[in-house]
């Protein structure tokens, strides 16, 4: 970050290839559309998701929960995570017992209960922006099957890894974040807690102080997601990208490794082998 005030001091004009300032293509580590293995990106669309910074006011958009088109057979593979019970004022015909007391007294005996609820609670944590906007339509079906099939569903965005904060409105998310700490103390550890992000990113990223590259974090991504683990009893992840790519990215393989595993593909398959575990 010195070296790239430094060169910002210094120069003068637009610069296109090269190796040292600030431009586009070329090796130089500042700049967007290089082949730089890593460094600052100012503005420009990553490519590479190798940026160890990048020099822009980001702006995300909220998912669509009303998004319906294809989201029924994504619906009934949360339907596995559901376990039913009957809570709160009996207010609710039961129709099967109200004919068995009224077949046996002969006159009409009315029989209320319950309301049969999901008593499941889950906690989404959606990655959003940057090399999840190709999956920004996937991830509106998975939201929209989501609030539809569980009562209790409580969501927080955050970008590339888990940091300090996290936030509800990606149109506020300066102005209204959410120490993560709260959500933490907040959310008990009986919450399902679901990752969903392609766990791409820089090494720095997950690995170290500093390495967020929106601001300069105070402890490392993987060091929250540690935390998180502790505190809930089931916690998994949701990859939109394909598995066959896992192993060639160094943080899905690290992020999958804390995981134990527990890292599924956002096919349907992988929706239904994921809410399988959770329902154990």
């Amino acid at each position: 970050m010195k070296a790239l005030e430094e060169r910002l001091k210094e120069q003068k004009e637009r610069h296109q290839g090269g190796s040292k300032w600030v431009g586009t293509g070329g090796t130089s580590p500042f700049g967007a559309y290089g082949d730089h293995p890593e460094g600052v990106r100012v503005s420009g669309e990553s490519r590479k998701r190798s940026a160890a910074k990048v020099w822009e006011q980001r702006k995300y958009r909220n998912l669509d929960d009303d998004n319906q088109l294809g989201t029924r057979q994504i619906q009934m593979a949360l339907r596995n995570l559901r376990q039913f019970a009957r809570t709160g004022s009996a207010d609710e015909l039961d129709i099967h017992e109200t004919i068995k007391r009224t077949a046996k007294k002969g006159v009409l005996d009315i029989h209320m209960q319950a309301e049969r609820r999901n008593r499941v609670k889950v906690l989404m944590l959606f990655d959003v922006g940057g090399s999840m906007d190709i999956h920004v339509e996937a991830l509106e079906k998975l939201f929209s099957a989501a609030k539809n099939e569980f009562k209790t569903l409580e969501f927080f965005y955050f970008h590339n890894c888990l940091y300090d904060y996290v936030w509800k409105d990606n149109n506020r998310r300066h102005s209204a974040p959410m120490p993560t700490f709260e959500l933490l103390n907040k959310y008990g550890r009986e919450y399902r807690v679901i990752f969903v992000g392609d766990a791409s990113m820089s090494p720095y990223e997950l690995m170290t102080v500093g390495g967020s590259v929106e601001y300069m974090n105070n402890e490392a991504g993987i060091v929250w997601l540690k935390r998180v683990l502790e505190h809930f009893d089931k916690v998994t992840w949701l990859n939109p990208e394909n598995p066959s790519y896992w192993q060639y990215t160094q943080t899905i393989v690290e992020i999958k490794k804390l995981f134990e595993n527990k890292m599924y593909p956002m096919t349907l398959h992988g929706v239904e082998e994921m809410t399988q575990y959770m329902a154990r």
